[in-house]
């Protein structure tokens, strides 16, 4: 089957390749891919930036969201069967979505929104589950809390501006001018025009932030919070948690609390605290997701697709900023 694999870590690694049709397990489905999405998750594991957490061996296969058609049922597999509609952010260590064909885990699947497409379904599993764990697992947000959402127009902010509008909060959030009516529409109270002002001087008293951009603006984001208040990063740095999460070993969690250790000292000394977020896979939360954008509280929100053969463009395209949504592949 023809895929996109990392065949090195760095820029210039991701190449069109024919690979083995994917083995299926006693619990994998076997799913035939309709199309994927692009993620900042894959640029980094693309140019290595995990390789010391999750020990992909190259050559491997990139992608971290799907739809697709079930072709397949491993022995043990009793809630999807063939020609099922599903969606799926594989497990890490078990990705591979750039390609015709995938094997997942069957904890890891669930029936795709009936009221959405299969490439719009594409769009929306990891960021959907990010959103939805950042929000409610760590956060557990509250109706009438207040939350800022930075990069309001992007994939995970657009979606977890619905998702946090959903829940009942107040949502403040970042974006450029021209994205205004687009974060509002989802259901923003408050946009800052981050060309024009800066957050940290026109927000306050907020009891969560979601950032998705690091470095000056998660430490300016900590000053943004009321006393008990909660920063979540999804760039970094990652924190001993996180290495806890992953099972690694006790100087993997040393060298973890060493990398966030300045921010978690800032945080402390204004009364809030960090949280480094790495979504899991969860198909059961996928099934909830889906409800939620059946009922229409949720939608995604795709800025371009790009046909198969032209995977890496879309990924160039992603990386360099300026996307509204999700971009999308299609394969079918």
């Amino acid at each position: 089957m023809r895929a996109f694999v990392v065949e090195h870590y760095g820029k210039d690694g991701l190449r069109a390749a024919d690979v083995p049709e994917p083995e299926t397990g006693d619990g994998d489905v076997l799913v035939k891919v309709s199309a994927a999405s692009i993620n900042p998750l894959d640029k980094m594991v693309r140019n290595g930036e995990f390789k010391r957490l999750l020990k992909y061996r190259t050559p491997f296969v990139l992608g971290h969201d799907v739809a697709g058609v079930v072709t397949r049922v491993g022995a043990a597999v009793r809630d999807f069967k063939m020609g099922d509609e599903v969606y799926a952010r594989p497990r890490d260590l078990r990705i591979g979505t750039f390609a015709e064909y995938i094997a997942i885990d069957q904890n890891d699947v669930a029936p795709k929104p009936a009221s959405l497409t299969l490439h719009e379904a594409a769009a929306v599993p990891l960021v959907s589950l990010a959103a939805w764990q950042a929000l409610v697992d760590r956060a557990h947000l509250n109706p009438g809390q207040k939350v800022v959402v930075h990069a309001g127009s992007g994939g995970l902010g657009s979606t977890a501006i619905q998702l946090a509008k959903h829940l009942g909060a107040t949502v403040a959030t970042t974006a450029n001018e021209r994205n205004a009516e687009l974060v509002r529409s989802l259901g923003a109270d408050v946009v800052v025009d981050y060309n024009k002002q800066d957050f940290a001087e026109v927000l306050a008293g907020y009891d969560v932030v979601l950032d998705s951009r690091g470095g000056e603006n998660l430490e300016k984001s900590l000053t943004v919070l009321k006393p008990g208040g909660l920063a979540i990063g999804v760039t970094g740095p990652p924190d001993p948690g996180f290495a806890k999460q992953l099972g690694a070993p006790q100087y993997i969690r040393v060298a973890m609390g060493l990398l966030s250790r300045k921010l978690r000292k800032q945080a402390r000394k204004l009364g809030v605290s960090y949280s480094f977020l790495f979504m899991q896979a969860n198909g059961a939360q996928l099934r909830e997701l889906a409800a939620l954008y059946d009922a229409g509280h949720l939608r995604p929100v795709i800025d371009t697709t790009f046909p198969f053969d032209q995977t890496r463009e879309a990924l160039a395209y992603v990386e360099q900023g300026h996307a509204n949504g999700k971009v999308v592949i299609t394969l079918d």
